[in-house]
């Protein structure tokens, strides 16, 4: 079965919009754990204008304790990864973090969010990323890079000693979005793209504007081992819990008048 990591990010980012600690990247982490997803995922940035450096770390203690609980009812672990650009600063935090896995993005200044997958063709590319890989590896943490289906810098990948691809699924959410036939197109580049990456014994991860109608074509994948999903499960959460929270409301309400 593919893996499912939820990214948290949108949570810590209407948190900071008012500031204070509501909602609970915590405490919904653990509702998302507990209801069956596979792991955790973050995005901290420079900037902070989302996951926070203290997130992180709050976030390790918390995977900790929840695994420690979970595998004595022998319910498998539950992941963290971690995503970042590769720079010194996110080097740091993730071997000071250690989770279970560490993926690269290659990150632009200014952007809204990440829109594009590493470019092998600067040689700049592989020299960056070359030393922080091998330090990932040397602490026992799995690194995937961001990638697009560009097949034939797949081999700089191995080289590097990364185990993994994200494919930026992107491209295929907006083609699928403008309707199922233009999606299932785009699709069989990405297909193509995982049996390359396959064969060169790489995993395949993949991530970004995935949801519930478009991962009916892109769960398909061969080899695809874990889709990282936040944006969108964020948003879907809203319409799917808001009755819910409504009735609960409501009975709050209604248990007050009685009184």
């Amino acid at each position: 079965m593919t893996q499912l990591s939820v990214n948290v990010n949108k949570i810590a980012t209407l948190r900071n919009s008012r500031g204070g600690s509501i909602p609970s990247v915590i405490k919904l982490s653990e509702i998302i754990l507990d209801a069956g997803a596979h792991g955790i995922t973050v995005h901290p940035r420079s900037d902070e204008r989302h996951i926070t450096k203290q997130d992180v770390f709050e976030l390790k203690d918390f995977l900790q304790s929840y695994n420690q609980k979970i595998t004595k009812l022998g319910i498998s672990k539950k992941e963290y990864n971690i995503e970042g650009e590769p720079s010194e600063r996110f080097l740091e935090l993730v071997l000071s973090a250690k989770p279970d896995q560490a993926t690269l993005v290659p990150v632009k200044p200014g952007e809204i969010t990440s829109d594009h997958g590493f470019d092998f063709k600067d040689p700049n590319t592989f020299h960056t990323l070359e030393p922080i890989v091998s330090a990932f590896r040397k602490e026992g943490i799995r690194v995937s890079l961001f990638m697009e289906t560009n097949v034939s810098q797949y081999q700089e990948i191995v080289k590097l000693g990364a185990e993994r691809i994200e494919l930026y699924t992107g491209p295929f959410a907006h083609a699928f979005d403008q309707s199922q036939e233009k999606g299932i197109q785009m699709f069989a580049s990405y297909k193509q793209a995982a049996m390359e990456a396959h064969k060169l014994g790489l995993g395949i991860n993949a991530g970004h504007d995935l949801d519930t109608q478009n991962l009916q074509v892109f769960a398909k994948l061969p080899y695809l081992e874990e889709v990282s999903i936040g944006h969108r499960l964020m948003a879907q959460s809203l319409v799917d819990g808001l009755e819910k929270t409504v009735k609960d409301y409501l009975k709050v309400l209604s248990t007050r008048n009685e009184s």
